[in-house]
């Protein structure tokens, strides 16, 4: 029972402190500076662009509520509170990750995003989304090919076979590119079978080429082309969505998308 009521106590605690903090955007915008350095009252207001007088008030709210602290005549985060403001800051990310990204998450199946990559989707809010259009109805599958062409190491997954896939492979392996697929039974031979017989031999003993070929339905696209990403859902019917797919080129992103590509082969 006392448990209970401690842990309770610390819950409405951490509660108030969060309500506190995103209470206010200026106290927010401070706290941004600050959790990249120390600064007085006046850097925050060159920084930010905001007025003295709400900077000041805001600074003393804050060093009242022991959320940051004066030293050496500038202003410091305190460590509790910069563990508050990193999970704020995330938060707000992952909501805009799906809001921003609506048509991509409503309604497909991300089942095969495993825990882990959901708990950072973060690392994927510097994507764009690429949809194609009744103008360009191949936007999507040009943006893939664009990213395979003349990329030195690709991973992907394939949960279905495009006509030119077969020749785009064969054609990244003459080039000397290492290739890492994981792919359904049912496209093996239409897709690895019809690359030139001495070229696979040679690129699977040399390791250039490795395919992972499984039975189960992978109801997900992924490719990480050098320093690039794309991702791709199945609908809920599962029926796969060719006409948007998530890319980037951010660091994070890239990560992201090696580390799903990697639990996928170690668990399929």
């Amino acid at each position: 029972m006392n448990n209970r009521k401690e842990n309770y106590k610390t819950l409405s605690k951490i509660q108030d402190e969060l309500k506190f903090l995103t209470k206010s955007e200026i106290r927010l915008e401070i706290l941004n500076c600050l959790n990249q350095a120390p600064y007085t009252v006046k850097e925050i207001v060159d920084i930010t662009g905001m007025t003295y007088s709400s900077v000041s008030s805001n600074v003393n709210k804050l060093e009242k509520n022991n959320n940051i602290y004066k030293k050496d005549n500038k202003f410091q985060i305190d460590y509790l509170t910069k563990i508050y403001f990193e999970n704020i800051v995330n938060f707000k990310r992952s909501l805009e990750i799906i809001t921003n990204f609506e048509e991509f998450w409503n309604k497909h199946n991300i089942n095969k995003i495993d825990y882990e990559s959901v708990k950072n989707l973060t690392d994927l809010y510097n994507s764009e989304l690429v949809e194609s259009t009744s103008i360009d109805i191949y936007k999507t599958y040009n943006t893939i090919k664009t990213q395979m062409i003349n990329s030195k190491r690709i991973e992907a997954v394939f949960p279905y076979l495009h006509p030119d896939y077969p020749k785009l492979i064969e054609n990244e392996l003459r080039n000397g590119a290492r290739i890492d697929l994981i792919i359904n039974d049912a496209i093996y031979k239409d897709l690895i079978l019809t690359i030139e017989d001495d070229l696979r031999r040679e690129s699977m003993k040399n390791g250039n080429l490795t395919v992972k070929s499984v039975k189960a339905p992978l109801n997900i696209y992924l490719t990480i082309c050098d320093d690039e990403m794309s991702l791709g859902l199945f609908k809920n019917d599962d029926s796969f969505d060719q006409n948007r797919i998530l890319i980037s080129s951010n660091e994070k992103s890239v990560d992201w998308g090696h580390k799903l590509f990697d639990h996928i082969k170690n668990n399929i």
